[in-house]
């Protein structure tokens, strides 16, 4: 019998595995993004300050560094290792498919942020110790390595869309499955956004100066740099949607809420109503009012965005071949990989999964609803919650129905042949459909499991009586 090599499922009852990543993963885009822009834009600082003899912009660059180093460096040090635990915990095998076609992108870019998180406490607390020359240069050192991790980063996000050419799935090649449309559309929109992210921190690190007119001075340059690179980042997404795989549009056409495009508007429309504050009372931007521009952009800006990235890389997790369940959905000839699809086709998941347990792997009238919850775990929850709380519960997806058979006849007719818009072709044998019929039945129903096997129960009594 052949075995498809799932790992076990880790399964999160409360909000779902796919939350907690996402948590964790918006608030370290947060920090990221603000320790690049920072490197960049201190690089800028710099090369004015020694140019024209700015010691202030030098204190400006020391305060903020003392900030990212506990802001950025230490809780990003800290979500950067939780994105890693979550995400090998949630999808094993997408990190696999990732550290196997990028084992060495993934070293250089753990060589760059050595120097980068080197470089911030070098840059931050050197000012005035070493020649202007020297700090020149490790400003501009920090500011390329910072970069470069971002380069990096972005290229291995866009191969968990879509690998940057088809050819990578018949020749591999990291090259090929590295750089592609989406991989330079992205880069370019989240630079763009990355400034912008800059300067609503930045303002931070101004309210604390006690000179008026040379806080006044830095908030007016953060808001017209927050302008410029807010308005790029809004220009650019029409590329970025264009370089997007057809499964993404059909998910923003029949899953993202309707309100979702007005919402991405007015966050825009919010930071540039709020570097405009910035621009035109700079004194008025206090450390209270920074901070809450901060968390209003961090809860309605990126996290919708992140959750929308997310969303539309669906129903894959890496490269278009691994389900966001694990199963590999497609032969990538370049790679030596193999689909499991035909294999659950011919023996199905009770048979084939490894980590079943055996008392599951027979279905009866009286362990159906359990066997249902087991494939449900498998196969839905890195997608669906199967409470009523978290990301897209399943119980919403059946209208009430309680209908054992009806449920069946629907997950026959579109899971198991694939003939949905974009859910996964997910082939069950017909005692699995029923199984998992009963347990999401149960979820609108307790007692549906009862009846169930008492009805079972009835008519095997009833045959058993005619024999």
């Amino acid at each position: 019998m052949d075995l498809i090599g799932l790992y076990p499922t880790w399964y999160e009852p409360g909000i779902g595995s796919g939350w907690v990543v996402g948590l964790i993963a918006t608030v370290h885009v947060l920090f990221s993004h603000t320790s690049v822009g920072a490197a960049l834009f201190f690089m800028a600082l710099a090369t004015i300050a020694y140019r024209q003899n700015r010691p202030e912009l030098l204190d400006f660059i020391k305060k903020y560094g003392l900030f990212l180093l506990v802001f950025s460096y230490v809780l990003g040090s800290i979500t950067g290792p939780g994105i890693w635990y979550s995400t090998t915990v949630a999808s094993p095998r997408g990190i696999s498919a990732l550290i196997h076609s990028f084992v060495w992108k993934w070293a250089t870019e753990w060589v760059f942020f050595v120097i980068e998180v080197v470089g911030v406490y070098m840059v931050t607390y050197l000012v005035g110790k070493v020649d202007q020359k020297t700090h020149l240069r490790l400003t501009i050192i920090l500011g390329l390595a910072s970069y470069t991790t971002m380069m990096i980063i972005l290229g291995i996000l866009s191969f968990m869309m879509w690998p940057g050419k088809e050819a990578w799935f018949a020749e591999g090649g990291y090259l090929k499955g590295f750089y592609g449309s989406n991989t330079f559309a992205q880069l370019a929109m989240r630079t763009a956004f990355m400034f912008a992210i800059t300067a609503v921190v930045g303002s931070i690190i101004t309210a604390g100066f006690k000179d008026q007119a040379f806080r006044a001075q830095m908030n007016r340059w953060l808001a017209i740099m927050g302008i410029v690179a807010t308005v790029i980042g809004a220009s650019l997404f029409g590329w970025y949607l264009d370089t997007l795989p057809e499964t993404a549009h059909l998910v923003m056409e029949n899953r993202l809420p309707a309100w979702f495009s007005t919402s991405l508007y007015a966050v825009l429309g919010g930071m540039l109503a709020y570097f405009a504050f910035m621009l035109l009372t700079p004194r008025m931007i206090t450390t209270a009012v920074a901070g809450v521009a901060t968390v209003a952009m961090l809860v309605f800006g990126l996290w919708p965005e992140e959750v929308a990235r997310e969303s539309i890389r669906k129903p894959y997790v890496a490269g278009q071949y691994v389900y966001s369940n694990q199963v590999i959905a497609r032969d990538v000839p370049g790679m030596g990989i193999k689909s499991e699809i035909p294999v659950l086709e011919a023996h199905g998941w009770l048979k084939t999964d490894v980590f079943m347990p055996v008392e599951l792997r027979e279905v009866t009238p009286h362990n159906a609803a359990r066997v249902g919850e087991a494939l449900a775990i498998t196969m839905c929850s890195n997608c669906h919650s199967l409470s009523e709380t978290g990301i897209r519960p399943l119980k919403n997806y059946l209208g009430g129905n309680t209908d054992v058979g009806a449920i069946k006849t629907y997950l026959q007719a579109a899971l198991t042949t694939g003939n949905t818009l974009y859910m996964p072709k997910m082939p069950m044998k017909d005692e699995e459909a029923e199984a998992l019929a009963v347990y999401l039945a149960t979820l609108t129903d307790k007692t549906v499991a009862s009846r169930y096997a008492a009805e079972k129960g009835a008519v095997a009594q009833a045959v058993s009586t005619k024999e």
